[in-house]
This record gives C-alpha cells, structure tokens and sequence, in this order.
C-alpha cells in the first residue's frame, strides 16, 4: 500500500458497442464514494472503436477517462484486457477500482487482483468507505444469505470489488458535465496472445426476464405448497406481472430456478414489487429491494420483509391473495366499460 494511491476507478464494459448498465450503476456509487474521500471518479474505456464512448462516461459522473483503443481489444479476453488494465493501474495508482459482477468483469477483476497482488470482494449489494482510515467497505452476503458480511483490504491497494447488476442505481445525466480523457497505448501484439476469438455465438435469451419487468409478483414457502403457490400466477396473470420466488419456493420445486429473485437468482428493480409469503431474508431483499414499490404479505407481523416493504398486509396469503385477484378483476373490468362508453 502506497499513499500514492488516489482516485476511485470503475471498469466500464463494452457490450454491443455500447456501455453496460451495471458500469453506469456503478459510476453513480463511485462518484458518492469519490466525494467522500474528496478524490477524482474515472471510469475506464478498454476496446476497439470505443473512444467516442467516453462521451457517455462522463454525464454519468466520471470526472476522467482512461482509454486504450486498439484493435487487438475488439473481443473481450482475459490476456490483453489484464495488459491494459494492469498498466493503467501501475501507471495511475487507484486506490479503489470497481468491476460488475458480469461474466467479463468477474473474469478481469480476479485476473488484475492476481497480478497486482491486492484483494478482491466479489459479488457486492452495498458499498461504503471508512473516510478516516480510507477504506473500501464492501459487504455481501455470506453464510447461506443469513448475515451480511463487510469485507476490508487493510493492507494491499487497489481496493477492489465486483458489484451485482441492479443493486445500486445510476445518476441522471448531466450533458453539462466536463471531464478530461487520457489516452494510453496497449503494446501488446496479437501473436503475443495466446487465445483467438474464431467465431461468436449467440444462444437464445433469457425465457424469463425478470430484470426487465415492470410489475412482479414473486411468492415465497409462505404459501405452504404447491398448489397455493398457484395463487402467484393467478395475480400475476390477473395483473399482466412476471413471476418470481424465493429460493425455497424454488427447492421445494414450486417454480424453476430462472424465476429466483436474491443473491444466487436475479437481481431485480420493478416499479412495482408483490412479495407474498416471503419472510424477507437477506439473500433474498438484496435482490428487490431497490424496487420503486414493495407490497409485502405475511402472517408474520415480525416478518423481516416488512422493513423494506412500502406497504405491508398483515395475514395469511391463502386468504388474502384471492380477494385481490378479485378486486383487481372487477377493476379490469370497469375500467374497459368505461374505455368502450
């Protein structure tokens, strides 16, 4: 550790030509965490053809840009992406750099942590800074989703984190925004490279897309079996809402894995969020709880979902869920007479 080290860095990743979304997420907590320690925000363009994209960096709250454009960066492989990075940090000493925790920047993430022999939490929902003492504090869930743990590198920098898509949220952009870009040389030749993108293939998308939905109704083993877990898509067809459930609704095999909202299913932000049956353990609300909206139902008036929860119905949802798919089914209705008056 050197007190050389200055300025919070985020690697932003380059899908289709354009930036990922978790990349300016992650640019919205960097720049809260950079004007706490009183230090620059960068964010860090690696690719071919890419430069013009720092435009879209800074409106999202980098202060600098670090580019390295070249053609052997057009497809995303670990070695001469680790070159690019790794000699950008050699060269600007970061004090925190942080990744997303996609595939590639996972994959970068612990390839760097390695060669610059600094630690790395992975899989981060919150993110916080002990400003006296200037350190990362990254917390995920640990042991099973029961406990939150908050994960420090004490002795070694960069400090550095991967952070799941959809837990934090970007800023609004601000297109008066100035910001500098610096420009760096890979020097690294293609034979040196020891892998070759021949062809890439893409697979069919996702059969549930939970990220993207607007209104979900996920229940949890609150619902007691399968056949009242019925009672979900009987709202969420009502409703025109995806469905989700809890691991253990997914378990008990009530529901497939690809509905899972929580740690080790989707992370989600819908505007509106209906979680029935769910007790509200952490690995599960690290998943949803950025949603607009929350609507908990439990029969549990101690139920840990209800401390996130907007509104909260106190009851058993065997009993509670029909009377709202009722309810919403004559409010359908009048709305469409009124819509054909």
């Amino acid at each position: 550790m050197s007190e050389e080290h200055r300025g919070i860095w985020v690697f932003a990743e380059v899908i289709d030509g354009a930036i990922a979304g978790v990349s300016l997420e992650l640019l919205g907590a960097g720049r809260e965490l950079a004007d706490k320690l009183d230090v620059p925000l960068a964010g860090v363009l690696l690719g071919e053809n890419i430069t013009h994209l720092s435009e879209q960096l800074i409106p999202y709250g980098a202060d600098e840009v670090y580019i390295i454009d070249d053609p052997v960066l057009k497809d995303y492989r670990t070695e001469p992406f680790l070159a690019g990075m790794g000699k950008l940090a050699r060269m600007y000493v970061p004090e925190i750099i942080l990744y997303g925790a996609t595939p590639n920047g996972k994959d970068i993430a612990s390839a760097i942590a390695t060669d610059l022999k600094t630690g790395l939490t992975a899989d981060c929902t919150m993110l916080g800074v002990d400003i006296e003492n200037r350190l990362l504090e990254a917390s995920r869930p640990a042991f099973g989703g029961n406990i939150m743990a908050t994960i420090l590198c004490k002795k070694h920098r960069p400090q550095m984190a991967t952070v799941r898509p959809k837990v934090m949220k970007a800023l609004q952009p601000d297109p008066a925004r100035k910001g500098m870009v610096l420009k760096e040389k890979l020097e690294m030749k293609e034979a040196e490279i020891r892998t070759k993108v021949l062809e890439i293939i893409k697979g069919p998308g996702k059969s549930v897309d939970l990220e993207g939905a607007d209104v979900i109704v996920c229940g949890g083993k609150g619902m007691g079996d399968e056949q009242a877990f019925q009672l979900i898509h009987q709202l969420a067809d009502t409703i025109g809402a995806s469905v989700g459930g809890t691991r253990d609704a997914v378990e008990a095999r009530w529901i497939s894995h690809d509905h899972q909202v929580g740690q080790t299913g989707e992370t989600v932000t819908p505007k509106i969020y209906f979680a029935i049956g769910v007790s509200g353990a952490i690995q599960h609300t690290v998943g949803m709880k950025n949603s607009e909206l929350i609507i908990a139902i439990n029969k549990d008036p101690d139920a840990p979902i209800f401390d996130v929860a907007t509104y909260g119905i106190v009851g058993d949802a065997r009993e509670t869920v029909p009377v709202m798919i009722k309810a919403f089914e004559e409010l359908l209705r009048e709305n469409e007479v009124i819509s054909h008056a």
